[in-house]
C-alpha cells in the first residue's frame, strides 16, 4: 500500500481517471503509481511509458492482472 508521511504534498481527487484499469503492457496515461487490482502490487510509471507485461509478477490467472492509477504524481496536478 502507498505510504506517505506529510499530507500537504497530496490532495484528493474524484477524477475519474482513478477509476479505469488498465491491460498489463499499455501505454501509462498518466505519471504516478499504480497497483495490480489483483493482488495490490504497486508500480511507478511515467506518462506514455509502458504499464508491465503480465509476466511482471505471479498470479494463478496472468490475465486477472490489472493496472489502476493510485497517486497521479505530476506538476500539473490542478490541471488534472
Amino acid at each position: 500500500m502507498a505510504m506517505f508521511k506529510n499530507e500537504s504534498h497530496l490532495w484528493q481527487s474524484t477524477c475519474d481517471a482513478f477509476e479505469d484499469e488498465h491491460l498489463p503492457g499499455a501505454v501509462a496515461l498518466w505519471t504516478g503509481l499504480y497497483a495490480c487490482q489483483e493482488c495490490n502490487h504497486e508500480i511507478a510509471s511515467n506518462e506514455g511509458d509502458l504499464l508491465p507485461p503480465a509476466n511482471h509478477h505471479r498470479h494463478a490467472s496472468p490475465e486477472a492482472i490489472r493496472w489502476k492509477l493510485i497517486v497521479y504524481a505530476d506538476q500539473r496536478a490542478k490541471e488534472f
